[in-house]
């Protein structure tokens, strides 16, 4: 017991030290009586291996190589939040006239309180803490499945193994890692004695060591982390207020960076900024803007969400470094989903850490508008410090003999450069678009992962990185082609054995029997989303009615404008995309049309509902999708047209909106008993 006793004692003592050495950056004992602590602490466990615990600091370096990272789907997704991109006073103003506008304020009205913080350049990380001891922590990847990166996280001295005081079921802590500047240039320099790599800057050096499959190699980066967030939470009240979640946070021993505030209105986001861009050079470490937070959490949950982004929150940047080189020719790119870019190809330049030879002019109309032409001499920026972008050109140096104005239509004669599909740009769009879709090679790969998307024909197994070798190594060129895939030829792919290779097989089957509405989506059909294509699917009940629909007729549809049908009518006109069509259906993709005609006219058609809280008997999207089948809009809020809210266990604000706006609610039980009903007709 003795021993057990001095192990704990340690522990404590080399954790308190190093707490207040990485995240304090207060040193209370000299390097060599911390080191002799530690040994100390190292020598016992190794004597008495029964007394280790994974939340011990020698656990920090170690663990196995990996041979890969394992995916984590993230309880709650880590969405990401929009982007101010105008660097001045502006884009406080405009956030701010947001969000009073979304509140349903006046000018009479106070102004809002908004936690403001600062925009780290590293790699976003979640830490999920069960009963206070980290037990996994992982990267954003795509918002709702990332990487597991525990081991590598492990060796960031800043992130408690434990938290001090806290015994709550679940806290998922969202933060940055990231390179300080003293670490890059310490980092750099050993690896240039030694001959070795550099690295170009400390995002990067965070980024890469992160996702280090050794993570002893992933220790010598030296990473820090700061806590800015929440993820899923159990067991826990949370404080009222973000700035105060804040506060807990590093009461519990997380570093939460002490560059933040919290003001009202915008004058005080205007402030901040400007106060942060005066000592944006002397931080110890890089950032690209500042983020502004509605502070009060019931008000954010009133903003919501649009389109996957917090309707409370937003990033404003600050310019970016600038370079002038020469501009020797504009090429034009084809992207994942059609967009042409044209790109300046450049005499080579170092900006923002990195020497830059291609920049982005965005589009047609900014080139036009910046008036980019061959030959011309250009100012260069890190476009958000990530991607080059040209900002101006220089007239004085334009040469006498320049070209004419950039013409991409005329550039490409109307023409994909990629596929030879005809290129379209709908009305009020600054995009041209390849027409081409699922027969273009550029948008191959993408659309074979939103074919085989959940929310589309809910292929499992046919992930980003069998995409990959399925494209690159010409087995797919087309979606009609997965069904051609054999157990055989999927085997032979490299980490792809018997047993995956006979699950994806059986899974691509599965998926032939779909419904009209997911058929519809899975086809990456621009502008038609989830809730658009079912929209679509319950209005002409058969796919050969929608083909044929013209743009009269596709407007009858609710929700379906110009703008969408325009994106119907240029996606079926062109010949490559009814062929795929067809291909698929002669592959033996099929659908119950009687039952998705039945939809139209089905028990709960009108009626609006809202899920709150957590269902015992389904999870939300299992819900979701029964009401729709019954003919229900399921929302995201509450609102007076809301006809019923279902309210599960931990019901929140959408519960007391419900019941201040005189909304039906129903338990779980009366909302199962609802379901059973209608269903059984």
């Amino acid at each position: 017991m003795e021993v057990l006793q001095r192990i704990a004692l340690l522990r404590a003592e080399v954790e308190r030290h190093s707490h207040n050495y990485y995240v304090l950056d207060a040193s209370t004992i000299p390097d060599a009586e911390y080191d002799k602590l530690f040994r100390e602490l190292q020598a016992l466990e190794t004597q008495h291996p029964e007394f280790l615990t994974p939340d011990s600091p020698t656990q920090r370096v170690g663990g196995k190589v990996l041979d890969g990272f394992a995916p984590v789907r993230h309880a709650l997704a880590m969405l990401s939040i929009r982007t101010e991109t105008d660097t001045t006073a502006g884009g406080a103003q405009a956030f701010d006239a947001r969000v009073r506008k979304e509140l349903g304020l006046n000018e009479t009205d106070a102004p809002v309180e908004y936690a403001c913080e600062l925009k780290f350049d590293g790699l976003a990380i979640n830490l999920r803490y069960e009963h206070g001891v980290l037990v996994q922590a992982a990267t954003r990847g795509d918002g709702e499945t990332g990487e597991d990166v525990t081991q590598n996280i492990r060796t960031i001295h800043a992130i408690p193994l434990r938290l001090q005081g806290f015994t709550a079921d679940v806290l998922e802590v969202r933060g940055e890692a990231y390179m300080s500047r003293a670490d890059f240039e310490r980092y750099n320099e050993q690896q240039r004695a030694h001959g070795l790599p550099t690295l170009v800057n400390p995002r990067n050096g965070a980024a890469g060591g992160i996702r280090q499959l050794d993570p002893a190699i992933a220790a010598k980066r030296l990473l820090s982390f700061f806590a800015y967030g929440l993820g899923e939470v159990r067991g826990w009240d949370m404080p009222a207020t973000h700035s105060a979640i804040l506060d807990a946070l590093a009461v519990l021993g997380l570093p939460v960076c002490a560059e933040r505030a919290v003001v009202r209105g915008t004058t005080g986001l205007v402030d901040f900024h400007q106060q942060v861009a005066a000592k944006r050079d002397a931080l110890s470490f890089d950032i690209d803007g500042v983020v502004y937070k509605v502070n009060d959490r019931a008000l954010q949950a009133q903003l919501g969400f649009v389109t996957r982004e917090p309707r409370w929150a937003v990033a404003h940047k600050y310019p970016a470094e600038e370079q002038i080189t020469l501009v020797r020719d504009i090429d034009i790119q084809v992207g994942r989903t059609g967009k042409l870019t044209p790109v300046a190809k450049l005499e080579p330049v170092f900006v923002g850490g990195t020497t830059v030879s291609n920049a982005t002019l965005h589009n047609e109309d900014e080139t036009r508008r910046k008036d980019v032409r061959i030959g011309d001499t250009v100012i260069v920026r890190r476009a958000g410090d990530v991607i080059p972008e040209v900002a101006a050109v220089v007239l004085e140096k334009r040469p006498a003999n320049i070209g004419a104005p950039f013409d991409l239509f005329q550039r490409l004669q109307g023409k994909c450069p990629v596929c030879g599909s005809a290129i379209v740009r709908e009305e009020g769009e600054a995009d041209w678009r390849c027409s081409g879709g699922l027969f273009c090679p550029a948008q191959r790969k993408q659309a074979l992962l939103h074919f085989a998307g959940r929310r589309a024909l809910d292929i499992e197994g046919l992930g980003d990185k069998l995409v990959e070798q399925l494209v690159d190594g010409g087995m797919v060129a087309t979606l009609p082609e997965l069904y051609e895939l054999t157990v055989e030829k999927l085997a032979a792919l490299e980490r792809m054995g018997e047993k995956s290779a006979q699950n994806l097989v059986e899974a691509l089957q599965q998926s032939k029997h779909t419904t009209l509405a997911r058929f519809i989506y899975a086809l990456g059909i621009r502008n038609v989303g989830e809730a658009t294509a079912k929209d679509l699917a319950k209005h002409f009940g058969k796919l050969d009615a929608l083909m044929a629909a013209d743009a009269e007729r596709l407007q009858q549809v609710p929700d379906v404008g110009p703008i969408v049908a325009q994106s119907l009518l240029a996606f079926f006109a062109e010949p490559h995309n009814c062929d795929v069509v067809r291909q698929l259906r002669a592959h033996g993709m099929y659908w119950d049309e009687q039952e998705v005609q039945a939809q139209a006219a089905a028990p709960f058609g009108g009626k609006t509902f809202v899920l709150t809280g957590t269902l015992e008997a389904m999870g939300r999207d299992e819900a979701k999708e029964r009401l729709e089948l019954l003919g229900a809009k399921v929302s995201g809020s509450v609102s007076k047209k809301t006809d019923f809210v279902v309210a599960g266990s931990e019901a929140g604000s959408k519960l007391d909106k419900a019941i201040a706006l005189n909304v039906a609610v129903l338990g779980e039980t009366e909302f199962l008993e609802l379901l059973s009903k209608h269903e059984s007709l």
